[in-house]
């Protein structure tokens, strides 16, 4: 393909900047193809696998303070009785669909961060995800805390994946961006072959570096395509892409947890070079007849993730992983007139893994100290994800929190 041609091509595509680099509809199949010499060095790494929350999940009512009678005053009909929570300790349990979390709880394999939240908190859905996700709460970023962490690394797109449907802004550096893979695999547009595609991957003499990055971001696409689906390819069960509850959302819908999260679990089985992945299940904005809907969701989460944690461990793959259950902000303290609850500020994390230390790290915020009728938050979550950084991924959080200097956290065994 001449110059002209390739650089008219990507030009027209509308493709550029880091944007490119995170080009993102990649399918599965080409994260497998890497040296034995490279998949035997990722297979010593730790993972990182980031589960997102969309709708900003109701944390009483995920850890319920059942022993506190300003739970009981504050939501009558949602508040869950002694005798039905999973009790944890003296104070908390967990909701009782949470039976799998509730195990690892007890393995202890399975920490609980209380009361994380950040300075004034923002209600918006999008506002406030977009604070979590770039760690910036004073001002907008452009940039995602991961994406930050893949410049200063220098590492390739296949270092972080997203198995939702449009890559997050987490995953979204300067110079780099990680992969955001499609359940269904790469749709490319009509008359477009995978021959072309690789053609347009080929860098050429005397080019712009803006169409250099836009070619090698296409050849990028197909191979963490490849790469992914030959992961899928070895073996296992998966829900149909064809059927609903296999499709990814953000909003929303089917279990898309489960399907995500096999794909996760097959990469790891595969030696496949990626350090982190993120993840998502949508629909915890509870705001009507919260109580059922809101057990539905915690189920799917809980056997999406319960089946994960049996699978890499019956691997061996989870010696190396960790797990990190975030949303964007907890929920009200009170229950409003339609048996739900609105958007609230702190809430709980949940962190797993084999080399997590099991049990309660911070404080669970009190229910009658509140801050404009919500609770305070205790634990920034810049500390949560600071730990995470220095721990699982061995770097200096502060150089990649926008300069905050996070408060580490006993969240993990000593080494």
């Amino acid at each position: 393909m001449d110059t002209v041609t390739r650089r008219r091509f990507l030009i027209a595509s509308g493709v550029g900047g880091a944007g490119v680099l995170g080009l993102g509809s990649w399918s599965i199949a080409q994260l497998l193809a890497k040296s034995a010499d490279a998949e035997a060095a990722a297979s010593q790494e730790p993972v990182l696998v980031l589960v997102t929350l969309y709708g900003g999940n109701d944390g009483l009512n995920t850890v319920v303070p059942y022993t506190d009678p300003a739970y009981y005053r504050a939501r009558p009909e949602l508040a869950y009785a002694p005798e039905k929570v999973l009790r944890l300790d003296e104070r908390l349990g967990f909701n009782p669909v949470l039976r799998g979390l509730h195990q690892l709880w007890g393995d202890k394999r399975l920490g609980i961060v209380l009361g994380v939240g950040y300075p004034r908190p923002d209600r918006s859905h999008f506002r406030s995800m977009d604070i979590w996700q770039t760690a910036a709460p004073e001002s907008p970023a452009n940039t995602g805390w991961v994406g930050r962490w893949l410049d200063g690394t220098n590492s390739p797109t296949e270092t972080a994946v997203s198995f939702e449907p449009v890559l997050p802004p987490l995953l979204v550096g300067q110079t780099r961006a990680g992969a955001c893979v499609s359940l269904k695999g790469l749709k490319l547009p009509a008359g477009i072959e995978p021959g072309m595609i690789s053609a347009l991957g080929q860098a050429e003499p005397n080019e712009p570096d803006l169409v250099t990055r836009a070619a090698t971001g296409y050849a990028d696409l197909l191979r963490v395509d490849q790469l992914v689906r030959q992961a899928e390819q070895g073996g296992g069960q998966s829900a149909s892409p064809d059927k609903p509850e296999a499709l990814a959302t953000g909003t929303g819908g089917g279990n898309a947890l489960v399907p995500q999260l096999e794909l996760v679990a097959r990469c790891l089985e595969a030696r496949v070079p990626t350090r982190i992945y993120s993840v998502s299940l949508g629909g915890f904005d509870t705001h009507a007849q919260e109580r059922l809907g809101h057990e539905r969701m915690l189920k799917q989460l809980d056997d999406a993730v319960s089946a994960f944690m049996r699978r890499i461990s019956a691997s061996g793959a989870g010696r190396r992983v960790t797990v990190v259950v975030y949303s964007e902000f907890g929920r009200r303290v009170r229950a409003n007139a339609s048996d739900g609850t609105d958007h609230g500020t702190a809430g709980p994390i949940l962190v797993l893994g084999d080399s997590v230390t099991g049990g309660f790290h911070g404080e669970q915020p009190s229910l009658t100290d509140l801050v404009d009728e919500d609770l305070r938050a205790h634990v920034d979550f810049r500390d949560v994800f600071g730990t995470v950084l220095g721990s699982v991924l061995a770097a200096d959080p502060a150089k990649y929190l926008l300069g905050y200097e996070p408060k580490m956290l006993p969240l993990f065994k000593a080494a």
